[in-house]
């Protein structure tokens, strides 16, 4: 492997470390190398505060070292003024030589200029090493500037005869259909995006919570398709102990952790709670409704990801799961179950 790939391997390592912290900004992480020995490193740790860059020259010691030194980052540096300084010109101001970077930044403010910015001050600039790896690290970043939505995930567990839910008859059953281990893996997955979906009918017969009570870390913002309004608001939804958003045909509303969004019953459905979302800053969602929302998404056309369980258990009846027509790209076995991961 050579020296910058070596290096940005690295800074994909550290980015890694800011997963369900900051968003809506990209992970990025930073080395600053000098004769083949790191000086520093750092990562993009919140939103709101220090960049990778920022954290990776102040880690440094011997400031006087930077200005014979290559830095490496995954992602273009900033060029403009957020919530920070432009981390661009920071690197300009300690004299740094050469800068190599795994992929551009496509977000409007940045899309090249912190690239210029650099060689117009003389600065070596070498950019697309790992580029592949760094747009995937940052795929919610990148799906929601390029395509103006959220990245969406569907997640579903279907049992080994492909049963999503069981026949309930109005009655509570015993309808769990994957392990332990796949519900903790779950609740990760959770913590990691920034909401989490579900229609009316599983609140119904789920009542779920919709948290991270298997993970440490923060719960996702919870949307709920009540079209007509007919939940009751004794849910575990309704709890307003988690920031809520209700999509519904019926009125708008908002109270503490808690918004009724109403859309228009005449224009499509998914695209309307999307654009709500983008509108939002709302970068990811995990779709985990039941077969009918799930298969809208699909049918749709507007999906990035699916993740399915495939439970060690056997229904004979009740609601089929979704069908997705395509291969899974990879396999994998959790505990009695098996993981079957698709992507678009």
């Amino acid at each position: 492997m050579n020296t910058d790939k070596l290096y940005l391997y690295r800074c994909l390592e550290l980015a890694k470390n800011g997963l369900g912290n900051v968003a809506p900004n990209p992970m990025v992480g930073c080395v600053i190398v000098l004769n083949d020995k790191i000086l520093g490193e750092g990562y993009h740790q919140q939103f709101g505060e220090a960049h990778a860059e920022v954290n990776a020259i102040n880690s440094v010691k011997n400031k006087e070292l930077l200005s014979q030194s290559t830095l490496y980052v995954n992602l273009e540096p900033c060029a403009h003024f957020g919530k920070t300084p432009p981390c661009a010109d920071l690197i300009i101001k300690n004299n740094i030589k050469k800068v190599v970077i795994g992929c551009t930044d496509t977000y409007s403010e940045v899309a090249g200029k912190g690239i210029e910015r650099l060689k117009n001050a003389g600065i070596e600039v070498v950019v697309g090493v790992l580029e592949e790896e760094s747009i995937a690290l940052n795929k919610r970043f990148f799906t929601f500037h390029n395509k103006k939505r959220p990245y969406i995930i569907l997640k579903w567990a279907e049992t080994n005869d492909g049963y999503i839910d069981i026949d309930h008859n109005g009655n509570e059953v015993d309808n769990w259909i994957t392990s332990p281990l796949s519900k903790k893996l779950v609740h990760k997955w959770r913590s990691e995006e920034a909401a989490i979906m579900v229609g009316t009918n599983t609140a119904l017969n789920d009542n779920p919570q919709l948290n991270v009570r298997e993970w440490t870390g923060k719960s996702p913002l919870r949307l709920v398709l009540d079209l007509n309004l007919r939940l009751p608001t004794t849910l575990h939804l309704f709890d307003k102990k988690i920031p809520t958003l209700v999509f519904n045909y019926k009125k708008d509303s908002t109270e503490e952790n808690l918004e009724l969004i109403q859309l228009n019953n005449s224009k499509p459905l998914v695209p309307q709670c999307l654009e709500v979302l983008h509108k939002k800053n709302i970068q990811s969602v995990i779709i985990e409704g039941g077969a009918k929302l799930l298969q809208s998404f699909i049918t749709e056309g507007l999906w990035d990801e699916a993740r399915v369980f495939i439970g060690n258990k056997t229904f004979n009846k009740g609601l089929k799961a979704p069908q997705l027509n395509i291969s899974p790209t990879s396999k994998e076995k959790i505990s009695d179950d098996v993981l079957l991961i698709y992507k678009q």
